[in-house]
C-alpha cells in the first residue's frame, strides 16, 4: 500500500508540474498578446478618443492579466506547499487522500485560470479587432473631411467670382 501511495503521490507531483508548465505557458501567451496590444495601439494614429477607449480597454486586460498571475503565484505556492507536505505523509494513507483532494481542488483552480486566459486572450483579439475598425472609421472620415473641404473651398472660389463679377 506504501509503494502504491508513493506512486500515486509521484503521479501526481508529475501532473501538477505539467499543469504548471502548461499554465505559464498560458500566461506568457497572454501576456505577450496584451504586450501586442499595447505595442499595436502605440503605433496607430488614431484620435485621441481612440486612443484613451483602446488605452482603458488595454488597463483592463492588464489589470486582469495582473491578477491571473497573483492567482498562478498562489497556486504554486500552494504546490509547493503540497508537495513538501506529501514527503511528510507518505507514511500516512489519510493525509494522502486529504492530499488528493487538495490537487483536485488545486486542478479545478488552474483549469478555472486557463479558462480565465482563454477568455483574455479572446478580448485581446476583440480589443485589435475593435482597434482595427476604429482606424478603417477614422480613415473614411478623413476621406469625407476632405471632400467636404474641397467643396467648400470651391463653394468659396465660385462666391467670390460670382461677387467679382456683381
Amino acid at each position: 500500500d506504501r509503494d502504491t501511495d508513493k506512486k500515486r503521490i509521484e503521479e501526481l507531483l508529475e501532473e501538477n508540474m505539467v499543469l504548471e508548465i502548461a499554465q505559464k505557458q498560458s500566461m506568457n501567451e497572454s501576456a505577450h498578446l496584451g504586450w501586442e496590444l499595447e505595442q499595436l495601439s502605440k503605433s496607430s494614429d488614431l484620435a485621441d478618443s481612440e486612443k484613451s477607449f483602446v488605452f482603458e480597454l488595454n488597463e483592463c486586460a492588464s489589470s486582469r492579466i495582473l491578477k491571473l498571475e497573483k492567482d498562478n503565484q498562489s497556486l504554486q505556492n500552494t504546490i509547493q506547499e503540497l508537495r513538501d507536505a506529501s514527503l511528510m505523509s507518505r507514511e500516512s494513507s489519510l493525509k494522502f487522500v486529504e492530499l488528493e483532494k487538495e490537487n483536485q481542488q488545486l486542478s479545478k483552480k488552474i483549469e478555472k485560470l486557463q479558462n480565465q486566459i482563454e477568455k483574455e486572450k479572446q478580448s485581446n483579439q476583440d480589443l485589435e479587432t475593435l482597434s482595427e475598425e476604429l482606424i478603417k472609421d477614422k480613415e473614411q472620415l478623413q476621406v469625407v473631411m476632405e471632400n467636404l473641404k474641397a467643396d467648400k473651398d470651391r463653394q468659396i472660389q465660385d462666391l467670390k467670382q460670382e461677387n467679382d463679377h456683381l
